[in-house]
C-alpha cells in the first residue's frame, strides 16, 4: 500500500497529542485524556504525532557547501543572540510528544512487545531531537518527564552533555531492542521507526560525540564513543540493508518506497501529486536557488584517476590529479566539472543541460548567487516541481558505511583495505568511480587517509545537511568557515544574459566571487555551539545560562 503512513498522519489528532512550546511550559491537566491510552490502535494513533512533526531540513546553508539567495548569518558569522528560536523550541516541542507517550501510554491494555514497540518510537524521537539540541547548544535542559504549573524542572538548569548522551544511548538501545527490523515491516507501515534507524543514529551520535571529543583537545572518552560507533554502524550492516543502484534516482521518485533497502528513516510524504496528501516543493526551491551548489563544494571532488586538486578545508592538497587545470586556465563552464568522480555529474548541471526548465546557462539572478545549478535531488511530478511526494532521506544506508569507515580509521588511525571494501569502495562502484580507496593507493600518492574518508563523507552526502556538523566536530571550522563562497567562472561567451562583467565580484581568476572572505568570520571561542535564546533563559529565571563569549 502506498505511503499509508501519510493518511495516518493526515487524520485528526487527538488532543493528547498536541505539543507545547520551548521546555514544555503547559501544565498536564491542559490535555483530558481519560478515554485514551487504552489500545494498540490509541499508541500508534499517538505516535504518528511524532512523525507529522518530524522536519525534512532540507536545505542547510549553514557551511560552504551551498548558498541561498541570500547570506545566512551562521555561515558567515555575523549572527547575533535570538529572542526566541525553532532550533531550540521546535526539538522540544517533539520531546514533549514522546513524554506524553512514554507517561501516559502505560496504561494501554496491550502486550509489554507492543506497548515497548511504540515506547521504542517515541524513544527514538526523543533522542533524535535531543542530539539536535547537542550538536547546537551542547549543555541542554535533559526533560524526560510531563510538568505541571508547580513542577521545578520548569526552571531546570542545562545538562551536562555528557549525562544528555548517556540518555540518548539509552533510549536507541531501549528502541533498538523493541523495534521491528526493516524486514519485518509491514507494507503498510513503510516510514515506521525500525532497529536499523535506531542502531544508525546511534553510530551517528557516537561518531559525531568521539570525533568532537578527539579533536576539541583530546578530551577523555572519545575511544569509548567510536567504539559505539562502529559496534552499532556494524549491527545496522548486518540488517540487510543495501544500496540502492543509481545515486542520482535515488534523491528522486525512483528511490522511494520499501523496494528501496538503502533507506532507514525517511520524512514520507504522498500519496502522489494527483492525491497530494503530504508535498513539499524542494524541487520548486531548488530552481529558484534555494540550495544552490558552491565551488567550494566542487574542489572536492576527486577526478576520474581517484586524485584530488583541493581537500575538504578547500585548501590545495599536497598532490594533484594530472586532469586538473587550474582554475585561471579553465576555458569554459564545464572544465571544473570534466573528468570528475561521477557523482559531481549528478549533484550540478553541466553547461546547456537540460535543468529546470530551460537549458543551463551560467547567471545569478536565477537558480541562486553562484551561476551553478543544483540537480541532486530536482524532479518533476506531473510536470510541476511545486506539488512534489518524493521521500525525504534522513538517515541511509550509505551514511551508516561512511560512519563504520571513519569510526575505524579514527580508533586507531588506520583502517584495513577490507574495510575500505566494505564500506567506501561500495559507493565508490555505484557512483561508477573507478578507483578503489586502499592503503597502497594512499601511500603511492602520499595521500592522507583520514583526508580522503571525510572526502568520501562529503562528497557522497552532499547537500543533505551534514557539512556543517562535520566541520564543527571535525574542529575545522575556524580554517573553513571564513573564506571566500565561490561560483562559476565566468567565460563571457556563456554568460549569455550578463555579457557585462562589471556587474560580478571577480577574482583574479575570473571566478565569481559570491560572498568575500573579509565578510565571513568566525570565532573559534564562541562559534562552536549556538547562542542559547534569550528568553529561554528569562523564563528558567536564569537558571539556563548563556554560551561561552555570547554577549
Amino acid at each position: 500500500m502506498k505511503k499509508s503512513i501519510v493518511a495516518l498522519m493526515a487524520a485528526v489528532l487527538f488532543t493528547t497529542c498536541f505539543s507545547a512550546c520551548s521546555i514544555d511550559r503547559k501544565p498536564e491537566s491542559l490535555f483530558p485524556d481519560d478515554e485514551f491510552w487504552n489500545t494498540e490502535a490509541d499508541l500508534k494513533g499517538a505516535a504518528n504525532r511524532l512523525y507529522q512533526q518530524l522536519l525534512p531540513n532540507w536545505n542547510d546553508v549553514r557551511a560552504d557547501d551551498a548558498r541561498a539567495t541570500t547570506f545566512n548569518d551562521i555561515s558567515n558569522g555575523t549572527r547575533g543572540i535570538p529572542a526566541t528560536s525553532t532550533d531550540w523550541s521546535g526539538p522540544y516541542t517533539i520531546i514533549f510528544t514522546a513524554n506524553n507517550i512514554l507517561t501516559k501510554g502505560g496504561k494501554a491494555g496491550v502486550s509489554d512487545a507492543v506497548k515497548n514497540r511504540y515506547f521504542g518510537e517515541a524513544r527514538f524521537f526523543r533522542a533524535y531531537n535531543f542530539f539536535q539540541l547537542l550538536q547546537k547548544y551542547g549543555d541542554v535542559p535533559l526533560l524526560l518527564k510531563l510538568l505541571d504549573f508547580g513542577s521545578p524542572e520548569l526552571y531546570m538548569p542545562r545538562t551536562p552533555r555528557a549525562q544528555v548522551i548517556t540518555q540518548i544511548y539509552d533510549d536507541l538501545d531501549f528502541a533498538a531492542t523493541w523495534l521491528p527490523s526493516f524486514t519485518q515491516l509491514a507494507a503498510a507501515d513503510y516510514g515506521r521507526i525500525t532497529k536499523s534507524a535506531a542502531l544508525a543514529l546511534k553510530a551517528r551520535v557516537a561518531l559525531y560525540e568521539g570525533t568532537r571529543l578527539k579533536f576539541h583537545g583530546g578530551q577523555e572518552g572519545w575511544q569509548q564513543h567510536l567504539q559505539k560507533a562502529v559496534e552499532a554502524a556494524d549491527n545496522a550492516m548486518k540488517q540487510g540493508h543495501a544500496l540502492f543502484s543509481d545515486y542520482g534516482n535515488l534523491f528522486r521518485l525512483e528511490g522511494d518506497g520499501a523496494a528501496n533497502k538503502e533507506n532507514i528513516f525517511v520524512k514520507v510524504y504522498g500519496v502522489s501529486s494527483t492525491n497530494p496528501i503530504l508535498t513539499h516543493n524542494h524541487s520548486s526551491e531548488l530552481s529558484n536557488g534555494a540550495l544552490a551548489v558552491t565551488r567550494n563544494l566542487i574542489r572536492m571532488y576527486l577526478y576520474a584517476d581517484g586524485l584530488p586538486a583541493f581537500n575538504t578545508d578547500n585548501n590545495a592538497s599536497a598532490v594533484r590529479s594530472s586532469y586538473f587545470v587550474s582554475e585561471g586556465n579553465e576555458t569554459s563552464y564545464n572544465t571544473v566539472l570534466e573528468n570528475r568522480d561521477p557523482r559531481l555529474a549528478q549533484t550540478v548541471y553541466l553547461y546547456k543541460e537540460p535543468s529546470f526548465d530551460r537549458p543551463w546557462i551560467p547567471e545569478i539572478n536565477q537558480a541562486g548567487r553562484t551561476a551553478y545549478g543544483t540537480k541532486k535531488g530536482f524532479y518533476k511530478e506531473n510536470g510541476q516541481g511545486s506539488i512534489c511526494t518524493g521521500d525525504r532521506i534522513l538517515i541511509r544506508y550509505a551514511e551508516v558505511l561512511l560512519t563504520y569507515a571513519e569510526a575505524k580509521y579514527e580508533l586507531a588511525e588506520a583502517i584495513s583495505d577490507d574495510d575500505l571494501d566494505k564500506t567506501i569502495n561500495l559507493l565508490r562502484t555505484r557512483a561508477g568511480l573507478n578507483v578503489k580507496l586502499s592503503n597502497s593507493f594512499v601511500n603511492a600518492h602520499n595521500l592522507s587517509m583520514r583526508e580522503e574518508i571525510r572526502r568520501e563523507r562529503t562528497v557522497e552526502l552532499a547537500l543533505e545537511g551534514f557539512r556543517y556538523d562535520d566541520l564543527m566536530r571535525w574542529k575545522t571550522a575556524e580554517t573553513v568557515l571564513p573564506q571566500a563562497l565561490l561560483g562559476a567562472k565566468y567565460i563571457q561567451s556563456e554568460w549569455t544574459t550578463t555579457k557585462d562583467p562589471s556587474v560580478l565580484t571577480l577574482n583574479s581568476d575570473q571566478v565569481l566571487v559570491v560572498e568575500p572572505a573579509n565578510a565571513r568570520t568566525f570565532k573559534t571561542n564562541r562559534d562552536y555551539l549556538y547562542p542559547v535564546p534569550q528568553n529561554e533563559i528569562n523564563l528558567s529565571n536564569n537558571n539556563v545560562v548563556q554560551n561561552p563569549n555570547w554577549q
